[in-house]
């Protein structure tokens, strides 16, 4: 956990801030670049379309090569992408860049879930998980000060506030990239810093544990199979709804609170709020899911809480009351998300991880696309935030639904969360 999680941990953090920082960057580019709010709210969701391209595509490229490999090389490229942000110059390098960024981070977060299961038994592996995406509130909670100090700065080598912003924030990854080729270690049986017998015993669960999901008739071995599991779809609309919800908050909330009269600074700092709360409901929630064995009601739970944040920042008319809708939101989603990526690995292995964890995130995170654009679209025509916040709270109770009919309709997710639960 102390090897793997934090380091883990570092390279989501950047990794999200480098997808969201355009949220800030949006304060003084969209007016200087000539963005309409559709635009701003297309060009950030084709992130995700890129996204959705090349994401199983990489994750089992690296299946075959290892993670250290992959790894590096998704950070080094996205580096340098988003740095090259920077020469947005108009809607169409704004989109392009968007793609771009998306296609070249591609396989990064499924290839993470894909090596947290190589690591870490079924019992902890909900926490596990929730540790690593609390990078990404985290990202919000320390990064917006961050962000928003930089979109302070005066112009400097010719360049506006913006470009810095892309610039300075791009660094670290291109950086990291080369620590993960001489840190990250790709299986247990490579592990010369654990004990020989601590060694010993982590291959051999993980071995028992995978010949569980093998004798289980619901297993799934093989990628093509995988992607067409039915399971793994239902997983992948279910996290359309939570995808919709994040990226509606890390493209949009920014500008919702800026819209109270917040300059950028004050802006970062109040939209650290919500995210510290999110992080202290990841863990705890998700600990709790680990601790019972129980995941369906981990996942409705959350995202109904979620939906009716959603609901109430519609309604919002004051800075206190985006706030707390925020605080609730931000909660819901980030809750859900732990226990509904133990699930997969449950009746997943092998190739078949691989493919199936990858497309889960790959369509899910159209919701990424679908949330940002349709708040974008719906500004535009209604001049306010209500209408689209309405759809993006839609999308998480079908969310909610949607597990409760996989809960019903499929025992693998359930029978194996009990084994876990019972070894106990």
């Amino acid at each position: 956990m102390w090897r793997i999680i934090p380091f883990v941990m570092l390279l989501y953090f950047v990794s999200f801030l480098d997808r969201v920082n355009v949220g800030f960057a949006a304060l003084s580019m969209n007016k200087e670049i000539g963005l309409s709010p559709a635009a701003f709210g297309l060009g950030g969701g084709l992130f995700f379309v890129g996204y959705f391209l090349f994401e199983v595509p990489s994750n089992l490229i690296l299946h075959r090569v290892g993670a250290r490999i992959w790894i590096a090389r998704v950070m080094i490229t996205w580096g340098l992408v988003s740095a090259a942000s920077a020469l947005t110059a108009g809607p169409t390098s704004f989109y392009v860049l968007r793609f771009l960024l998306g296609a070249a981070e591609a396989g990064f977060f499924p290839g993470i879930i894909l090596y947290l299961s190589l690591w870490f038994p079924i019992r902890q592996r909900a926490a596990a998980a929730a540790w690593f995406m609390a990078a990404v509130p985290l990202s919000t909670a320390i990064g917006s000060p961050i962000s928003g100090a930089i979109m302070q700065l005066p112009p400097m080598f010719g360049l506006a506030d913006w470009q810095l912003l892309y610039i300075l924030e791009a660094v670290p990854a291109v950086l990291l990239g080369f620590v993960v080729l001489k840190r990250m270690v790709d299986t247990p049986a490579q592990a010369t810093w654990l004990e020989a017998d601590e060694r010993d015993w982590l291959i051999a669960k993980m071995k028992e544990e995978a010949d569980l999901r093998q004798a289980h008739a619901g297993h799934t071995a093989s990628a093509m199979s995988a992607l067409r599991d039915l399971r793994v779809l239902a997983l992948a609309l279910i996290y359309f709804g939570t995808s919709a919800g994040l990226y509606t908050l890390g493209l949009w909330a920014p500008l919702m609170i800026h819209h109270y009269g917040f300059d950028a600074l004050h802006t970062g700092l109040i939209n650290v709020i919500p995210s510290v709360a999110a992080i202290v409901a990841m863990i705890l929630w998700a600990r709790h899911s680990d601790r019972t064995g129980e995941r369906t009601w981990h996942v409705v739970i959350p995202c109904v809480l979620a939906c009716l944040g959603f609901v109430l920042a519609g309604q919002a008319g004051t800075a206190i009351t985006i706030v707390l809708a925020l605080i609730v939101v931000n909660g819901g989603i980030s809750a859900a998300k732990a226990p509904l990526w133990a699930m997969p690995s449950m009746f997943l292995s092998g190739a078949g991880a691989a493919a199936g964890i990858a497309s889960i995130n790959s369509i899910g995170n159209l919701g990424g696309f679908v949330g940002p654009a349709v708040i974008g679209w719906l500004k535009g025509r209604t001049g306010g935030y209500t209408a689209g916040l309405y759809v993006v709270a839609a999308t998480l109770a079908i969310s909610a639904i949607l597990t409760l009919v996989l809960a019903r309709r499929s025992s693998a997710p359930v029978a194996l969360g009990a084994a876990g639960h019972k070894e106990r």
